[in-house]
């Protein structure tokens, strides 16, 4: 048993003070009863709890795959810039919901939303290892030189030491692209952490620059390839499961 304030505040119908205000207004009811006292005993599990005639159900967390587009940050809050959570639906919009980890302001891709601090916790510590697999294009050649650098573990231009990543060419152009080196590799990379804009400075630390970056995925989640850029969707149960191991 819970609070009804409480229910409906951890349900997504606002803040404590804003549930107070719904209550009060008479737009709360219970087994069909009208209810103003916020203290009221309800069972989280309730199914007759109701806001404006809609059905209200208890849920504690809340997943959401994003295929984050460029121009938007990857924060809760930021005075120039659209968020993350800004891209979420009225109806699905919580407070208390953030960005796993970041992508830089013009990296695309996978990102998970969710209010699941725990989670957040575990899938961006280091000695978690979580994998994250990139595609990316990039000003220079990538040879097979440069993927035994990576493989090995690469300094950064500051002394900062990343960890090996796996590192797969997927294609080269030579001598005639709009670059500053007038070449271009398209790779995938496999990295073990997440420092700050990592991938981009591991490839600044071989003279080389990201021209394009898009996460593809996260320990064993991959992105939806039917979600358009800026599109979401809930997670699945076991996909969810499946972050958790």
């Amino acid at each position: 048993m819970m609070r009804l304030d409480k229910f409906l505040s951890l349900s997504g119908q606002g803040t404590r003070n804003e549930v107070k205000l719904i209550l009060k207004k008479k737009r709360v009811t219970v087994a069909s009863e009208i209810v103003k006292d916020g203290r009221t005993q309800v069972d989280k599990n309730a199914t007759d709890i109701a806001v404006d005639g809609r059905q209200v159900l208890y849920q504690q967390y809340f997943y959401y795959m994003l295929n984050k587009p460029q121009g938007v940050v990857s924060a809760t809050k930021d005075n120039l810039d659209k968020t993350v959570v800004e891209l979420l639906k009225g109806e699905d919009f919580r407070e208390d919901i953030f960005p796993v980890g970041r992508l830089d302001k013009n990296t695309t891709g996978l990102l998970i939303l969710t209010n699941d601090g725990q989670l957040g916790h575990d899938l961006t510590q280091p000695k978690k290892h979580v994998e994250k697999e990139y595609w990316a294009e990039i000003d220079g050649i990538v040879t097979d030189e440069t993927i035994s650098k990576f493989a090995t573990g690469l300094t950064l231009k500051n002394g900062e030491k990343v960890k090996p990543a796996e590192l797969l060419v997927e294609q080269v152009e030579q001598g005639q692209c709009p670059t500053q080196s007038g070449s271009r590799s398209i790779i995938r990379i496999v990295i073990h952490e997440g420092k700050f804009h990592q991938v981009k400075r591991m490839f600044e630390a071989v003279d080389m620059y990201v021209l394009e970056l898009k996460r593809l995925r996260m320990g064993d989640l991959p992105l939806d390839k039917s979600l358009e850029l800026g599109a979401y969707r809930p997670l699945t149960k076991e996909e969810v499961e499946s972050l958790k191991k």
